[in-house]
């Protein structure tokens, strides 16, 4: 018998394995994932992508920022994939640089349901990112150093010469948190006065030193009597057992607030996994993740009307500046550029 018809029959029969295989391979339900870009921190970010990949099963890629570059250099990653998205999400510590994503045509407007009770001083009006919680700027002031009825309770005592010069810090007032607080001041008082202000500061000759950490060592340590920088890095020194208590500044009937500082969060334009990115979104914004967030430290402010335990402070009875952080942002450049011809020698 011809072993031919055996052949042939073998050979189809491989030719519909081979087939079949196939099919199921490339209709093999693809798993769903998310990828997400981000400046927060690991220690604090990290567990909440964990909990959102176990709770949804969607796999999380995350990307975080070099310290070294701080958020820029996610951001300017962001703008140089903008013609490839390989992001979805961006999550921000802080909000100045997700406007400068708008602007850039990076993102994709859309407004989140868990949304709901944030304030709307704190959502983008076109919906192309949401602040939820986050920090404040506050005076970190030494215990042993100073007494309670002497403790500054405005950003103009920085001028008053009670206080030695050589007492007082703020960071250099053209990065992270101090740049944005400067233009909050330029929105909040006007250009001429806040920077007067800051010429003011210039000539008592206070110390200007590298970053709100600096400022935060310096109090603690008993360097120095007070100094600005923002609620997290001031609660670091005093889980380290410290001498040392924030004072929120301006917070009078009639005066202007502190500014708080909110995390964003925002969909990057065409990216792989839409779908993905806004159930995330979502997640992120609900009040237990914000909760958690708390909880952990990354956040001291809920910033809406949620009940969290907060150790150091009262966390719902602090008044912010009544600011529009879109204008905000509108006065950075000038702001960084007045603030290097003051501070910088």
């Amino acid at each position: 018998m011809s072993l031919k018809p055996q052949i042939k029959y073998i050979a189809a029969i491989l030719v519909i394995i081979i087939a079949a295989g196939t099919y199921i391979a490339l209709n093999q339900e693809k798993p769903r994932e998310v990828v997400i870009y981000t400046s927060v921190d690991q220690i604090f970010s990290e567990p909440i992508l964990d909990e959102f990949e176990e709770t949804t099963g969607i796999i999380v890629k995350a990307v975080y920022d070099v310290e070294a570059t701080k958020t820029t250099g996610l951001v300017n990653r962001l703008i140089a994939e903008k013609e490839n998205p390989l992001a979805d999400v961006w999550w921000n510590g802080e909000i100045a640089q997700t406007i400068l994503l708008k602007e850039e045509d990076v993102l994709s407007p859309y407004s989140s349901p868990e949304a709901v009770g944030i304030p709307d001083a704190y959502i983008d009006p076109e919906g192309y990112w949401t602040g939820f919680g986050g920090r404040a700027r506050v005076c970190l002031v030494n215990t042993e150093l100073m007494d309670p009825e002497d403790l500054p309770s405005s950003i103009y005592d920085f001028l008053d010469e009670k206080y030695p010069a050589d007492q007082i810090a703020i960071a250099y007032p053209i990065f992270g948190t101090t740049a944005t607080h400067v233009a909050a001041l330029y929105a909040t008082l006007g250009p001429e006065e806040a920077s007067n202000f800051f010429a003011a500061l210039s000539m008592r000759d206070i110390r200007v030193v590298d970053g709100n950490g600096v400022v935060r060592d310096l109090v603690a340590d008993g360097s120095i009597m007070f100094g600005l920088t923002d609620t997290d890095d001031s609660i670091g020194a005093i889980e380290r057992g410290a001498p040392v208590e924030m004072v929120f500044l301006d917070q009078g009937p009639d005066e202007m607030g502190t500014l708080l500082i909110p995390n964003t969060i925002a969909l990057v334009k065409d990216g792989p996994n839409v779908e993905e990115a806004k159930i995330f979104i979502d997640y992120l914004l609900s009040e237990e993740t914000v909760g958690e967030l708390v909880e952990l430290g990354w956040f001291q402010l809920p910033l809406r009307d949620l009940e969290v335990d907060q150790e150091y402070f009262d966390a719902n009875n602090v008044k912010g500046m009544t600011v529009n952080y879109v204008e905000i942002y509108g006065f950075i450049e000038q702001a960084k550029r007045e603030m290097t011809e003051i501070f910088v020698r």
